[in-house]
């Protein structure tokens, strides 16, 4: 049985936090993946005004699932100090929040040239993030993601058997997968469930790598969620739609533009469609909401 908590990132339904909590309850979600808040990344927040940000979430009685951060999406060549400091403040977010769980990548590599040259700073890179989430008992998780080393699933499991553990484990998003050309099941899926302990929900088409809701894609959100299913799963299934091109998806994706701002009421629409699209998948399956 799939033992599942619906999570997702809620600055796709806006950038105003009251926005997103309203649609959240809505939809009968009670947590997370916190990444824009009032149109900001919660990274670039302070502990101070974190901390109101917090408050706001517990009266409203929502939790964080995850820190959805950017660490790690910046180019290999790029300094890692400044990252580094970025990290550990996230670190220090996780920890406010009562989070565990810290979404990074493993660092943009240069167009046109073979990742496996900059695999080994890519490694050390990583390293110093384990040991520093081991020190503060957190677990990071690493979300495949176009552009980046662990783009495909043999780059992806490549980290993990070197970090996989309490404290670095696999975010699988099957619609990045498809949008990078990989097959996510049973290729992509069979590689990585060794290391499965979070998925994103979200799909896409190989024909042109536009998003779509899951189990209407390529992504084969049906059969990963079946399969998950007869492996008795449990743990976070976060929503990241990328249904419409909310404040914000700039900084996201290479090359993207932004709106400059929201339609009154669609990225609610949209995420509200993102949830039953997923929810209607996991009621032919075996699953149960925690």
């Amino acid at each position: 049985m799939l033992k599942y908590i619906l999570s997702g990132f809620a600055d796709e339904i806006s950038p105003d936090l009251d926005k997103q909590m309203q649609v959240l309850d809505s939809l009968d979600i009670h947590y997370i993946e916190a990444r824009g808040v009032d149109g900001r990344n919660l990274c670039d927040y302070t502990l101070e005004e974190a901390k109101t940000v917090k408050k706001r979430l517990d009266e409203h009685g929502i939790r964080l699932s995850a820190i959805g951060s950017p660490i790690g999406k910046i180019q290999i060549t790029d300094p890692v100090e400044p990252h580094f400091e970025k990290f550990c403040h996230a670190c220090d977010l996780a920890d406010l929040f009562e989070t565990k769980r810290i979404r990074i990548f493993s660092f943009y590599t240069p167009k046109g040239e073979d990742p496996a040259r900059y695999r080994d700073e890519v490694l050390s890179r990583t390293a110093a993030f384990v040991e520093e989430a081991h020190r503060r008992q957190l677990v990071l998780q690493h979300e495949n993601e176009k552009g980046i080393y662990g783009d495909t699933a043999e780059r992806c499991v490549d980290l993990l058997r070197e970090f996989y553990g309490e404290n670095y484990q696999c975010t699988f998003d099957p619609a990045n997968f498809v949008q990078c050309g990989v097959v996510t099941y049973p290729h992509a899926f069979d590689l990585l469930k060794p290391y499965f302990t979070y998925m994103h929900v979200k799909d896409a088409f190989f024909a042109d790598g536009h998003v779509t809701v899951a189990g209407r894609g390529d992504g084969h959100v049906r059969e990963i969620l079946t399969e998950l299913a007869a492996m008795n799963y449990e743990g976070f299934l976060s929503l990241e739609p990328h249904l419409h091109n909310f404040v914000g998806f700039s900084d996201l994706e290479e090359g993207a533009t932004t709106a400059a701002t929201e339609d009154a009421g669609l990225g609610g629409k949209l995420y509200a469609a993102a949830a039953a699209s997923l929810r209607g998948l996991l009621s032919q399956i075996n699953s149960v909401a925690l």
